[in-house]
């Protein structure tokens, strides 16, 4: 038995102000050990009354504070069991700074992806713009969010961006969009006949839906053209730049059928001799 208490009370000494004996190692790995058993237990309860779609978010926050807890857990056991954690903290300063420092944008990240997941801002699926980059949402993790381009390229965004940029999520109130194109004709056009090739483009187009129906407007007298937008809606954001090349094509076509014309910018140029 005195063996025994003595390789319990066997102390390791770091400096005059930290040591730890073997029974305080004992009890800090029994209290993360039970920690972690009854965590294990409450996950199981609460997933066991959540959807699929809530079980990941849920996962994800309590991955973040599980982790947080064990940290808490380690210091309050080291402290109660003698180990003076302000003189740790006293002799690693720089190290802590260092740490704390690149460390910033790294929880940056996992608190707004904490927010991201609580608020429900951004699901898997949603077609997102952000920093002048479009994708569509793969998937949310707790630091960083991964979106496939409209390249197929795969887009990982650090959480703290939603932070710093405004986001725009095409799909937030369903998958229609609405979006346009603008075009402008030449000075004395027939612009009912204009608008009347502009909806028929856009009626002819598989992918461009009939009802809300497209809508054409007169915006502007521009410097050297008529000019109209053309709007209309689709389903499937992701496609929108072929939509719009395609319906490029197809007014160009009928313009030229029409007689016409796209006007291109002119500029007087005036010599002045002395």
């Amino acid at each position: 038995m005195k063996e025994i208490n003595k390789i319990l009370n066997y102390t390791f000494h770091y400096n005059d102000h930290i040591s730890i004996s073997v029974k305080s190692l004992l009890i800090l790995i029994t209290i993360i050990l039970l920690a972690s058993f009854l965590l294990k237990l409450f996950k199981r309860y609460i997933e066991a009354k959540l959807q699929d779609e809530d079980k990941n978010k849920f996962d994800t926050v309590f991955s973040f504070g599980k982790w947080l807890l064990y940290i808490i857990i380690f210091l309050i056991t080291l402290q109660s069991s003698g180990v003076q954690i302000t003189a740790i903290f006293a002799a690693s300063t720089a190290l802590l700074i260092g740490v704390g420092l690149a460390l910033q944008t790294f929880f940056q990240d996992i608190i707004s992806g904490i927010f991201i997941i609580m608020d429900q801002s951004v699901h898997v699926g949603d077609y997102i713009e952000i920093d002048g980059k479009v994708g569509r949402v793969e998937e949310i993790k707790l630091r960083t969010t991964r979106a496939v381009t409209i390249e197929n390229k795969v887009l990982v965004i650090p959480n703290h961006m939603y932070l710093k940029n405004s986001l725009y999520n095409w799909t937030q109130n369903g998958s229609k969009t609405k979006n346009s194109i603008k075009v402008g004709v030449a000075y004395g056009s027939d612009v009912q006949l204009v608008k009347k090739l502009l909806l028929q483009a856009a009626s002819e187009h598989k992918h461009i839906l009939k009802d809300p129906e497209p809508l054409v407007l007169f915006i502007d007298f521009g410097d050297s053209s008529l000019d109209f937008e053309l709007f209309f809606t689709i389903h499937n954001s992701f496609h929108l730049a072929v939509i719009q090349s395609d319906l490029r094509f197809r007014i160009d076509e009928l313009f030229r059928e029409h007689h016409i014309s796209i006007p291109f910018p002119q500029r007087d140029v005036h010599i002045i001799k002395e």
